[in-house]
């Protein structure tokens, strides 16, 4: 729905079931919508309506793609511009897709399957290249634009790095973040694949980046300190979220010198300037 940021008024809605066929997954809607421009993006995951584009003011769809019919998988769309048609890149049940974010033509599609059909990790976008992990044991994927833009070749295939939700971070030439099967942190290189360590000391986690440093909230219900590193773990400091219920999954954010960390019902803000 959209609604005025001043009164909260609706001012329009669409039924992703009722409108687009969309089909009911098993932890519920999850994705971000996409806005570029007068447009918004975003995944139903019907078998007619698997992907589509609205108008951001009114709610009309601009366009519809069938992609691969292929269910939502709780991630968030990535746009990609430079090539010779702009690209729309997500992740559903069973595949990476890309649409022409003009028309809603079906560039290409990667398999990409897990026992869940769950791929919350928005794919990771740099340098013509596209990043994709997954847990349950999917691992890690690179893929390679070409054509482009209009079609993909496979990189290379990281089975350890198999990141369930907490997402990664690129810096530099490597990527940083947590394993699912193997519950450890992982530093693999951007361009080759290839693990340069990994540790148990983190574990499953969420990581996000500022100022050229690593934060990661961890599973274990700890809030990390990292500077990036492809030699090894380097920890500046760490402290226990200890309020709130439940796991330690959410993700962190920071804003204006503050880390906010949710766990359960409870927020925390830390000052960290």
């Amino acid at each position: 729905m959209c609604i005025d940021e001043n009164t909260f008024f609706e001012i329009w809605s669409r039924d992703l079931v009722a409108d687009f066929g969309a089909r009911k997954i098993q932890w519920n809607f999850t994705e971000s919508p996409l806005i570029v421009g007068e447009k918004i993006f975003i995944t139903p995951g019907g078998e007619e309506h698997n992907f589509v584009a609205l108008n951001k003011n009114t709610g009309e769809l601009l366009w519809s793609s069938p992609g691969k019919g292929s269910n939502s998988a709780y991630c968030s769309p990535k746009f990609i511009d430079g090539y010779s048609v702009p690209l729309i890149v997500t992740s559903t049940a069973e595949y990476i897709i890309a649409v022409n974010a003009d028309t809603g033509e079906l560039l290409w599609h990667f398999p990409r399957a897990n026992r869940w059909g769950a791929h919350p990790n928005t794919p990771h976008y740099h340098n013509g290249m596209i990043f994709s992990t997954s847990g349950h044991g999917e691992g890690s994927v690179m893929l390679r634009l070409i054509d482009g833009g209009k079609a993909v070749e496979q990189v290379w295939h990281n089975t350890e790095k198999d990141n369930e939700w907490g997402g990664s971070v690129r810096i530099g030439n490597y990527i940083y973040g947590g394993g699912h099967t193997r519950p450890q942190w992982f530093c693999v290189d951007w361009n080759t694949g290839e693990t340069k360590y990994s540790t148990r000391e983190i574990g499953r986690s969420n990581v996000i980046t500022a100022d050229g440093m690593l934060y990661a909230y961890s599973s274990n219900g700890n809030m990390f300190l990292v500077e990036p590193s492809p030699d090894s773990l380097k920890v500046v400091s760490s402290f226990p979220i200890e309020m709130g219920s439940d796991i330690h999954i959410s993700h962190p954010v920071i804003y204006d010198g503050t880390l906010y960390i949710r766990r359960g019902n409870a927020l925390m803000a830390y000052k960290i300037r």
